[in-house]
């Protein structure tokens, strides 16, 4: 699998270098969720370390429960608009392209593969005429600057649902299945109810 991921990766940059362009950006949040969510579950404006679990923090960069809620927005395939107001906004702080590639002390492992299903996912949902991109009538970072849009958006959308699971117990993450039971809850469609013609046609 992450053989395909690389070749994707290769083929993405060769075209316009979409992939590189996106990951020099650093998305931003709305500060609201710093304190209520990104300081809660991480450590947020220095760096971290093994100890991280010791100061009672669930991730260790903040970067970690913006993938988090990034996911968490896609898988519900809903996204939240941030603020209008620059005041209310405030930048993550280290560049995608970096993110799990620092702070290896506690032996993790760089966060590529991940990146790449993040980019292709932002591919897949964001509106790009690929058309006006390969026929240089756009430019590649305009089109980067909608990828990220998205992801800002959905990402808000996560952390909303973040916040208000925190809002009702502080401790909620720090269950072994705290993240599972939210994607599951995410995913679990309610099955249609079967109508008589359907039993007929079963029989």
């Amino acid at each position: 699998m992450e053989k395909n991921i690389n070749k994707i990766e290769e083929i993405v940059n060769k075209s316009n270098r979409l992939i590189d362009i996106w990951g020099r950006r650093n998305p931003k949040f709305e500060k609201r969720y710093e304190e209520s969510v990104i300081k809660v579950l991480s450590v947020f404006g220095r760096s971290t370390d093994s100890s991280t679990s010791a100061k009672g923090k669930y991730f260790g960069n903040a970067y970690e429960p913006y993938i988090i809620a990034f996911f968490l927005g896609l898988y519900a395939n809903k996204r939240l608009p941030l603020s209008d107001d620059s005041d209310d906004l405030k930048d993550l702080g280290w560049p995608i392209e970096n993110w799990g590639n620092v702070e290896r002390r506690d032996l993790r492992k760089p966060y590529s593969a991940l990146r790449s299903y993040m980019f292709m996912a932002l591919i897949a949902r964001t509106d790009v005429d690929w058309i006006a991109l390969d026929k240089g009538d756009i430019k590649a970072s305009s089109v980067v600057t909608a990828l990220i849009s998205t992801m800002e958006e959905y990402a808000n959308y996560g952390f909303s649902v973040m916040k208000e699971k925190l809002d009702k117990d502080k401790t909620f993450f720090y269950s072994n299945r705290a993240l599972l039971d939210i994607f599951l809850q995410l995913t679990d469609k309610e099955k249609p109810t079967k109508t008589e013609d359907d039993e007929l046609e079963e029989l």
